[in-house]
């Protein structure tokens, strides 16, 4: 049986270490990473400076865990899409949910578009911090749609992963540096993308039912999967 109050311990460094992290986001989002410092974080946060580093070690660890966690909100979200609707395994529909979580996620949308303002050399360490499956569960979700001819033929899974991700990246990064101009409304950008991506990458013909309800449930283990391993490694500074 589990003690109460060893429960409402933990309970409560996990309510903590949200609140610095939520501190962190917030500063990091409007000063950027190279001017913001622990005292800031630990004065917005109400709590002493001390107490942040029995969380994270560094600065750097903390704001990690900043970007780490609106990857793992972001992955969470698509995996309920996946499972409310089959079809959002296909790649121009799960490309659209992606597309607006990173939208209207300014800090997961710096780590896609490596912003120097905001998150200075933060964005190449994150990736380099994550599990190696996290960066190899797209592509097999790719294989799976390939297998399942969910993909065009003509080219290899390997092809069409560099090229989506070229795309993807291309359409970020448009809207962050369009001279000034406005930027088109979230929706319609979404929905250019994913009509970009179903034209680009996807066969003619409508899919078959059969093979989408093949392909949901490996779609969900796989992006499930991927944000469970770095939820671990996020809360394993919580404690």
């Amino acid at each position: 049986m589990t003690d109460a109050s060893s429960t409402s311990d933990t309970e409560g460094r996990f309510a903590r270490a949200d609140r610095i992290l939520d501190a962190a986001a917030d500063l990091l989002l409007h000063l950027g990473y190279r001017r913001v410092t622990v005292e800031d974080v630990a004065e917005r946060a109400g709590i002493g400076k001390g107490t942040v580093y029995l969380h994270w070690k560094t600065r750097q660890d903390l704001f990690l865990a900043v970007l780490q966690r609106e990857v793992v909100a972001s992955l969470d979200e698509l995996v309920e899409a996946l499972r409310s609707d089959p079809a959002t395994a296909l790649l121009h529909r799960l490309t659209k949910i992606h597309f607006t979580n990173v939208l209207r996620r300014p800090l997961l949308r710096a780590v896609y578009t490596t912003d120097p303002e905001v998150l200075g050399k933060l964005a190449k360490a994150l990736h380099d911090l994550q599990h190696p499956r996290h960066h190899e569960a797209f592509d097999d979700y790719l294989a799976l749609l390939a297998k399942h001819d969910l993909l065009r033929t003509d080219l290899t899974v390997r092809e069409i992963s560099y090229a989506y991700h070229a795309t993807l990246h291309g359409f970020l990064l448009t809207d962050s540096y369009n001279g000034g101009r406005t930027a088109e409304p979230t929706e319609h950008k979404a929905d250019l993308l994913a009509t970009t991506v179903q034209h680009a990458f996807e066969p003619t013909r409508p899919a078959p039912a059969k093979a989408l309800r093949a392909v949901g449930p490996r779609a969900i283990e796989l992006f499930a999967e991927s944000a469970d391993l770095d939820r671990t490694r996020l809360h394993s500074a919580y404690a």
